[in-house]
């Protein structure tokens, strides 16, 4: 069994008010070229189809037009979706019972009536049954009546685990689980993964869940971390964006992930890259050294001079060089050297400390500094 996992497509993301519509549709047809090629059985998105809960007119044309490419590129492929914390659960639920009979499935809303259960889609190969469970993004309020929380308010990670022990999972089949939360190895503190920019986090990272709830499952199609990252194992993954989302994920190399399942307990996963129509960069150097480095690129420059830059045209000779400028940075601006003075800065007198910090003074400036001085000390 043949699959693809993606997550994180933000699309409609603005990078730093930069529209990425143009990068996206660039990423998206080197996937639909890939499934065209790859045949697989499956197609997985785990979460943040879109970048705002009220995606615009935009952005869907957009999605519309990824799915149709993945319909006709892989016609045979099952196409499932979950949503994700970017995305509003009841609009990705909309035609859901509609679409299912398409093999499409946009599952927003997990279970939340005793009745129901993880949407659970079963493909057939060779080797018998893949279950695939789709969990879109769960809050413990979402989930509050069906796992006991009525009384005391439950984490996420409890709430996960009361969700999931709910299922009748048969671990003598290949079961995959597609989720978008924030998981942790066991023993893994929050502060020890590194985040990008681009990622919601929570206070206290109270929306953290302990990857060994996973372990009935031989593959975990993981969405919400936006760099690539496994989780405890090889199996459990989350691809990151397939597209930078911040200049914090400068030089990462995008790809989304092709997963094999043989026989029960053999998976291959291998990382099919996807190249950037522009690349997210970060350039560092003097103002001349920049300029020197010209490319239509996202470009973050950050400009090492230690003495102040009088260019008047500065912003001009860079915006020239760099059509898809993001932002300029000041890495060394001229600090105060306070070892000049005339002792610690602790034990130096008001006027002398004005003076050390404000430098180059003429005595007419001095003068007028005295003067504020004096007015200051008598109306106290």
């Amino acid at each position: 069994m043949k699959f693809f996992h993606l997550s994180d497509l933000h699309i409609g993301l603005k990078l730093m008010n930069r529209d990425l519509r143009e990068d996206q549709e660039h990423v998206f047809r080197q996937i639909v070229e890939l499934a065209g090629k790859e045949q697989p059985e499956a197609v997985v998105l785990a979460g943040d189809i879109y970048d705002k809960s009220v995606p615009s007119a935009e952005a869907v044309e957009l999605f519309d037009g990824f799915i149709s490419g993945l319909v006709e590129a892989a016609p045979s492929a099952e196409i499932m979706l979950i949503s994700g914390n970017h995305d509003s659960g009841p609009r990705i639920n909309v035609f859901r019972t509609v679409l299912r009979r398409q093999g499409i499935h946009m599952i927003g809303l997990p279970p939340q009536r005793t009745e129901e259960f993880v949407e659970k889609v079963t493909l057939e190969d060779a080797h018998g049954k893949v279950n695939f469970y789709l969990l879109p993004f769960v809050k413990p309020s979402m989930v509050r009546g069906i796992v006991g929380g009525e009384e005391a308010v439950l984490s996420y990670d409890e709430s996960l685990r009361r969700l999931l022990a709910r299922e009748t999972i048969n671990e003598g089949e290949r079961n995959v689980l597609v989720s978008h939360q924030f998981y942790l190895p066991k023993g893994t503190g929050a502060e020890e993964v590194e985040r990008m920019d681009s990622e919601i986090r929570t206070v206290g990272n109270i929306d953290e869940v302990k990857a060994d709830v996973l372990a009935p499952f031989d593959y975990a199609a993981l969405g919400h971390i936006h760099k690539p990252m496994k989780v405890g194992s090889d199996h459990y993954r989350y691809p990151g964006t397939p597209l930078a989302c911040s200049v914090s994920e400068a030089g990462q190399q995008k790809a989304l992930l092709m997963v094999e399942l043989e026989e029960k307990g053999r998976v291959e996963v291998r990382a099919l890259p996807l190249n950037p129509l522009r690349e997210v960069r970060v350039i560092r150097g003097t103002l001349e050294e920049v300029l020197q480095q010209g490319c239509s690129d996202y470009v973050t420059v950050v400009l090492t001079d230690t003495v102040d830059l009088d260019v008047i045209d500065m912003q001009d000779r860079i915006r020239r060089e760099f059509p898809y400028l993001l932002e300029i940075r000041r890495e060394n601006l001229r600090r105060a050297d306070y070892s000049r003075g005339k002792g610690n800065v602790e034990t130096l007198q008001p006027f002398e400390l004005i003076c050390t910090f404000l430098k180059d003074l003429d005595e007419e400036e001095k003068e007028l500094i005295r003067d504020v001085l004096q007015k200051v000390q008598e109306v106290n």
